[in-house]
């Protein structure tokens, strides 16, 4: 029997630094639900400004960074743009294709294989 994997682990490019100067990283994010997706929508920044979904979806799904209590849009709107880019990806990554890796091939032999893509510094 397959089991199903629902939260993937990931490590930040740069990370979060909270209001007492701790750096967070590590961190957590789960699959996305129907209601992850269609919730934000009733949200009036969404409403206001579309870009914002993606900030409200990503505190949804981020489950855990360092040792933070929650994930808020706030934190989210806090990342760097970078590690912002780095969650986008990997949601898409998750929900598109159920794991964090890419298909590739070998540059030399041009053998196909799957890559689990880890942040820099991993």
């Amino acid at each position: 029997m397959e089991l199903l994997q629902t939260e993937f682990s990931f490590t930040l490019p740069k990370g979060y630094v909270d209001e007492a100067g701790t750096l967070h990283k590590q961190g957590t994010m789960r699959l996305a639900t129907a209601a992850d997706e269609i919730t934000p929508l009733r949200d009036s920044r969404v409403q206001q400004n579309p870009a914002y979904l993606t900030v409200i979806l990503l505190s949804r799904v981020v489950t855990s960074l360092g040792g933070l209590s929650m994930i808020t849009p706030r934190v989210i709107e806090e990342l760097y743009t970078s590690d912002f880019a780095y969650l986008q990806d990997m949601y898409n990554r998750i929900n598109q294709n159920g794991s964090n890796t890419v298909h590739t091939k070998c540059p030399k032999c041009e053998q196909p294989f799957e890559l689990e893509l880890e942040s820099p510094g991993e």
